[in-house]
């Protein structure tokens, strides 16, 4: 009986890693779309409503609006954490070698990973309390404002596990060509000066 091979388990994990990391990816880009979608009909509804039947117009629509763009923003959030889009100063970054990068952003993920686990926690104390007192918005639709409330650790949980996975890709997967910030400046540069530092 042969012993299994460190590198073959590796890139077999690292496969699945990839695999359910893209399913989850066009899960979620799905459904921010199909929610600016809702959106979308439910303010051009509006908007018709108030000239064609304004008695007839849903009065509720701004209010369902923002709680759908709410929803979408802090779903937008885990892939803004995916694709490193949220704001950040990297000019001190920028300026230290692979190595350190690395170590920078390992510690970033683990202050993003607090910051995060406070979103999933407070949050969820809020949807907890709305839950029990009932709390309803005060337009018709008397919408149960914990839904609502529940885009926060719902968001932060997406991006709580975003950060950990980036956590263990810097830890056990760095490849300095593609992860360091600063190496490959093509989109942030002028020509010219891309062609200056290339040659």
């Amino acid at each position: 009986m042969s012993a299994s091979d460190p590198t073959t388990e590796r890139s077999g994990a690292r496969g699945t890693f990839a695999r359910i990391d893209r399913m989850w990816n066009r899960i979620e880009r799905t459904l921010v779309g199909v929610l600016g979608a809702v959106a979308l009909l439910i303010a051009v509804v509006q908007v018709f409503g108030r000239y064609i039947n304004p008695a007839g117009a849903i009065t509720w629509a701004e209010e369902v609006i923002v709680y759908i763009a709410v929803w979408a923003v802090m779903i937008a959030g885990s892939q803004l954490a995916r694709t490193d889009g949220h704001v950040r100063p990297d000019l001190v970054l920028r300026l230290l070698p692979p190595g350190a990068q690395r170590w920078v952003e390992m510690f970033n993920c683990l202050v993003a990973i607090a910051f995060t686990f406070g979103m999933v926690w407070c949050g969820w104390q809020v949807v907890d309390t709305a839950q029990m007192l009932d709390q309803r918005s005060s337009s018709d639709l008397q919408f149960p404002l914990w839904i609502y409330y529940a885009a926060l650790p719902t968001g932060g949980l997406l991006m709580l596990i975003r950060f950990v996975t980036r956590l263990l890709r810097y830890a056990f997967w760095f490849d300095p060509a593609t992860m360091t910030v600063g190496r490959a400046i093509a989109h942030e540069a002028p020509a010219a000066l891309t062609q200056s530092v290339v040659e």
